[in-house]
C-alpha cells in the first residue's frame, strides 16, 4: 500500500520586522499536521534581511521539529533590492529556497520558481513593439524555461510546481478584472502541462480562488494565507496536499490533529 506524506502549504506571509511570535502558531500547526511544508512567496513584506531575520525564527518551530521547509521568493521578497540576502538568510535557517530548482523530498519532487506576469490565454501580452514590452515578455519566458528546466531534472514518481505567481486565469478571478494581467502568466502552465506534474501551489492572488485546473486538468492551487482565511474561516490558514508515494517514506509518524483542508494527488496505480 502507498505511503501518504502530508505536504502543507501556504503563501503570502508578508513577515515584517514585528511580526515576532505572530507567524509561530501557524508553523507549528502545519509541522504538527504534516511531513514538508512548502511556502509559495511573499515571505517578507519588503524584502528587508531584518525581515527574513524574524521569518527565520518563527520557522524555527517547524524546522527543530524535523519538518523541511521549501520555498520560493515572491515579488516582495525582491522589494529592497536584495533577494539574494534574504535567501541565505532563510537558507542559513536551514530553508530550502528554489528559483529554477528542482529537489526531491521524502519522495516527493517539487519544482520552484517564482514565476512572473503578463496575463493568460490568448490576451497574455505579447513580444511586439517597444524594448520595454519585449523585456517584459522576456521576464515571464524566462521564468517558465526554468521551471520546465527545474521538472526536467526531477526523476521521482510524484511531482509538485511551487510558484508566486499563477499559471492559469481560473485561480484569480475575484481579482479586480484591471489586473489580471499582472498576477500570472500562462506561459507557466505549459512545462506544467508537458511534465505532468500531480498538483501546483502558488500564492500572489490575495483575492482569487481556491482551486482550479491547467488545460490538461492538472489541480491548481492558491494558498494564499489571506485568500484561505476568508474562504475556509473555520479552518487553520494552511492547505494539506496528501501525496500517495509508492516507495516506503519516512514520515512524521502521526496522524494530523489540525483539521485543515486536505487534498489527496499522485495516487499510484497500484495503490
Amino acid at each position: 500500500m502507498a505511503d501518504l506524506i502530508r505536504v502543507a502549504a501556504v503563501g503570502d506571509l508578508h513577515c515584517t520586522k514585528t511580526s515576532e511570535g505572530a507567524l509561530q502558531p501557524l508553523f507549528a500547526e502545519m509541522a504538527e499536521a504534516a511531513d514538508i511544508i512548502a511556502l509559495a512567496g511573499d515571505l517578507v513584506d519588503y524584502g528587508l534581511p531584518e525581515e527574513a531575520h524574524v521569518l527565520a525564527r518563527e520557522l524555527s518551530v517547524a524546522l527543530k521539529a524535523n519538518v523541511p521547509v521549501v520555498a520560493v521568493l515572491g515579488n516582495h521578497d525582491f522589494e529592497d533590492g536584495q533577494p539574494e540576502v534574504v535567501t541565505q538568510i532563510l537558507c542559513d535557517a536551514g530553508v530550502t529556497i528554489l528559483d529554477g530548482d528542482a529537489v526531491e523530498i521524502k519522495g516527493v519532487g517539487f519544482a520552484g520558481v517564482k514565476g512572473f506576469c503578463g496575463g493568460f490565454g490568448r490576451r497574455a501580452l505579447e513580444p511586439w513593439g517597444e524594448s520595454a514590452i519585449k523585456s517584459f515578455v522576456r521576464e515571464a519566458l524566462d521564468e517558465a524555461l526554468k521551471l520546465e528546466s527545474a521538472l526536467a531534472r526531477l526523476r521521482s514518481a510524484n511531482r509538485i510546481a511551487l510558484l508566486h505567481y499563477a499559471p492559469i486565469q481560473a485561480t484569480v478571478e475575484g481579482e479586480p478584472l484591471e489586473i489580471y494581467p499582472f498576477l500570472g502568466s500562462s506561459r507557466l502552465e505549459d512545462p506544467i502541462n508537458r511534465y505532468e506534474v500531480d498538483a501546483v501551489l502558488h500564492g500572489h492572488a490575495h483575492h482569487g480562488s481556491p482551486e482550479g485546473r491547467t488545460s490538461t486538468q492538472i489541480p491548481v492551487y492558491n494558498v494564499s494565507m489571506s485568500l484561505l482565511r476568508r474562504a475556509f474561516p473555520d479552518r487553520p490558514a494552511f492547505r494539506i496536499l496528501e501525496v500517495a508515494c509508492a516507495a516506503p517514506v519516512a514520515t512524521n509518524g502521526h496522524a494530523p490533529r489540525i483539521e485543515a483542508l486536505t487534498d489527496r494527488i499522485g495516487t499510484p496505480a497500484s495503490a
